[in-house]
């Protein structure tokens, strides 16, 4: 498997997967999960804190990632859209911390995306070069916003005849 990151916009992507499913709702298989992570302050973050503080205080970080796939696995390729919002500074024990939970694709788009939260990046994983060839063709359609006029989703494997 090769993993590499992809330069097209977050919210392009996001946008144009959201609307092909709504056209199209068994064209990719989607999920979305959630995770909150402690990060201990080290003060270089522009607050002053002497030792008690710090030992008191953290930053909670909210990790969504946003997974798209083709309907068959076997056509080897993810796309990944990952958002980290770090929510600010949170006294320890407030929240669960390091649950991973399902949240709803509409969800993260109007939470995330749409408001422009956190930093965003996309990434891909590739099992082989003709999957990766399948995902490039599926980017080309992202970055032109082109959707196909039957709904259909990008070709997959070709089957052998006989």
């Amino acid at each position: 498997m090769e993993r590499y990151p992809v330069d097209l916009d977050p919210g392009q992507v996001v946008r144009w997967i959201k609307a092909e499913c709504e056209a199209t709702p068994l064209a990719f298989r989607t999920s979305v999960r959630c995770m909150r992570e402690m990060r201990t302050l080290n003060g270089n973050d522009g607050v002053a804190l002497d030792d008690e503080d710090r030992g008191d205080l953290s930053e909670v970080a909210t990790i969504i990632t946003l997974e798209i796939a083709p309907v068959h696995a076997r056509d080897g390729w993810t796309l990944s859209v990952v958002v980290e919002d770090e929510l600010g500074h949170h006294s320890l024990g407030t929240g669960t911390i390091g649950e991973e939970v399902q949240l709803d694709p509409d969800y993260f788009y109007r939470m995330f995306i749409r408001r422009g939260r956190g930093n965003a990046i996309v990434s891909a994983e590739v099992d082989d070069p003709s999957a990766r060839q399948r995902l490039n063709w599926l980017l080309h359609l992202i970055e032109t916003d082109h959707h196909a006029p039957d709904g259909h989703a990008p070709p997959t494997r070709k089957r052998k005849a006989g």
